[in-house]
């Protein structure tokens, strides 16, 4: 059965460019360091990054949760990542955006009034 997301990968051939990037995005140095894979911890959950990995649009794409989706669009965007996806309402209050890392992955972002902490195992 599935819990929940734990993990978030992310291809990323020059990993020190991709850990400084990524570094900036969440404020804050990874937890885990090595020549094969560098992850942060995110509220909980992993973002890893994978340097023997082709970055591009097609892949998993993983939402992270924010508090406002507009406004960290534009801080996304002003770290240099590019605009991917616009701000969506799908509906139920439920908003999504996403955008290009400086690699060319998608990082996609959401705003859910509805997400509730208490429930991720």
């Amino acid at each position: 059965m599935l819990k929940g997301l734990r993990t978030a990968c992310y291809p990323a051939p020059d990993l020190a460019a991709a850990k400084a990037w990524y570094s900036r995005v969440l404020g804050q140095e990874p937890y885990f360091e090595e020549p094969f894979y560098v992850g942060f911890s995110v509220g909980g959950f992993e973002l890893g990054l994978l340097p023997d990995a082709e970055p591009g649009t097609t892949g998993v794409q993983g939402y992270w949760g924010v508090d406002d989706v507009t406004a960290e669009l534009q801080r996304l965007i002003e770290l240099g990542a590019s605009l991917h996806e616009g701000v969506q309402d799908v509906g139920g209050d439920i908003k999504v955006a996403s955008v290009l890392d400086p690699f060319g992955n998608v990082l996609g972002i959401i705003e859910n009034p509805h997400f509730k902490r208490e429930d991720v195992r």
